[in-house]
């Protein structure tokens, strides 16, 4: 069991920092992206994307820390957390396509590309898909119990609410009112129940 939970531990610790960099890559500069075209745009973040992982694999040892051991207590925690993130990824599965998962929307020409999202698990949520990577994170973290992924675990749940700034700063420059009307009336990260 400890091989496992060294390789879940090893599979956050490389593959979360350079897929929350896509991020910070994209939003701020989607105005250069566009220019770019999204050919050009998904060539070079892909590349960006690999080189971080090779690098951070590299120094994995360091980069696992220490070995916390096992405690069923957490494998309970790690349970929970993957039933609600597969839970969420159902709900939202037919609304996000893999082209809205690696922004091409974002980079389209013109800087209109794809549409609102508004209906399913978007009525309660704005950002399920980012809660959804949040509790997947805590249910690989927790079944690891590795120091070094922990700190991943907090350096990318503090990443991903600067993403979302990011995101729904761009969000307003491409549907204006429109989205500025959703973002008023639902919630960003806990659901609002009443409104399905």
């Amino acid at each position: 069991m400890s091989s496992a939970r060294y390789f879940f531990g090893v599979l956050i610790a490389i593959s979360l920092p350079p897929a929350i960099l896509w991020w910070f890559i994209i939003h701020p500069f989607v105005g250069f992206w566009r220019a770019r075209g999204v050919h050009f745009t998904m060539v070079v973040n892909v590349v960006i994307l690999f080189a971080g992982i090779s690098a951070l694999y590299a120094i994995r040892g360091p980069l696992m820390g220490r070995d916390l051991g096992t405690h069923w207590v957490l494998w309970v925690m790690a349970g929970v957390c993957v039933i609600s993130a597969s839970w969420i990824a159902l709900k939202h599965r037919k609304y996000l396509t893999f082209w809205i998962l690696v922004g091409g929307p974002e980079v389209e020409e013109g800087g209109h590309g794809g549409e609102l999202l508004t209906e399913g698990p978007y009525a309660v949520i704005r950002n399920p898909r980012y809660v959804e990577i949040v509790l997947g994170t805590m249910a690989y973290v927790t079944f690891a119990n590795w120091t070094g992924p922990y700190l991943v675990a907090i350096g990318t749940i503090l990443a991903i609410h600067a993403v979302v700034l990011l995101e729904e700063r761009e969000l307003v420059q491409r549907f204006g009112e429109e989205f500025e009307a959703y973002r008023s009336r639902v919630p960003c990260y806990i659901p609002n129940w009443g409104k399905s």
